[in-house]
Parts: structure tokens; C-alpha cells; sequence
């Protein structure tokens, strides 16, 4: 247990470090639009991996390794959770799970912008 948090723990390291260089390279561009174009750039980018990722470790992966758990669960875990948010719908439609894959979106998103509405709301 200790050595996978060690491992969660280094890739969340570089995947937040490597979303701060990248989301501000692009937020210069963003500026002159006035849109987060550097984070949404990051969870694009952040869910083609996770997806990627997932197909090769479920189809071409031999042996049970760490990788999936240093690249998915803490590069791309620190890098956006929108990754993994996007994978669990992608998921969940799979297995014909509709109306779970409405709720999470729903609620995930809903209650999340209305947490951070009320989080703001406190000061």
C-alpha cells in the first residue's frame, strides 16, 4: 500500500507540475480572448491520454504492472480529474448504465459548480 501511494503520489507531482507550465503557456493565448483556453486545452489533452491509456493497458498490457497506476491514476490524476470523469461516463455507457451515467454527469457537474458557488459564497 505504501509503495502505491508512493507511486500515485510521484505522478501527481508531474502531472500538476506539467499542467502548470502548459496551462499557462496557453493562457497567454487565452488572455486576448478572455477564455481559460490553457486548462480546457489540459483536459482535452488530459482525456485523449486517460482514454489512450486505458485502451492499451486493457488490450496490449501482458502483466500486471504499476504503469496504469503512476500514468493514469497520478500523471493524469494530477495532471486533470477531467480525465477521469470523462472515462467513468465513457464507461458506464458501455455497460448500458444510462441512467447512472445521467446522474454522475448531472451530478457531478451540477453539484460541483453549485458547491463551488457556495464555497465562494462563504467570504
Amino acid at each position: 500500500m505504501i509503495k502505491e501511494i508512493l507511486i500515485v503520489g510521484l505522478g501527481s507531482f508531474a502531472g500538476g507540475a506539467l499542467r502548470y507550465v502548459l496551462s499557462v503557456a496557453f493562457s497567454k493565448v487565452g488572455r486576448e480572448w478572455a477564455f481559460p483556453i490553457g486548462i480546457m486545452v489540459v483536459n482535452v489533452l488530459g482525456c485523449f491520454l486517460i482514454g489512450l491509456l486505458y485502451s492499451y493497458f486493457k488490450h496490449k498490457a501482458t502483466t500486471a504492472s504499476v504503469l496504469p497506476l503512476l500514468l493514469m491514476t497520478g500523471v493524469l490524476g494530477g495532471f486533470t480529474t477531467f480525465s477521469t470523469f470523462s472515462l467513468e461516463t465513457i464507461q458506464l455507457l458501455q455497460q448500458n448504465e444510462y441512467l447512472k451515467t445521467i446522474l454522475y454527469v448531472v451530478g457531478s457537474v451540477g453539484l460541483g459548480l453549485t458547491a463551488c458557488f457556495w464555497g465562494i459564497r462563504q467570504f
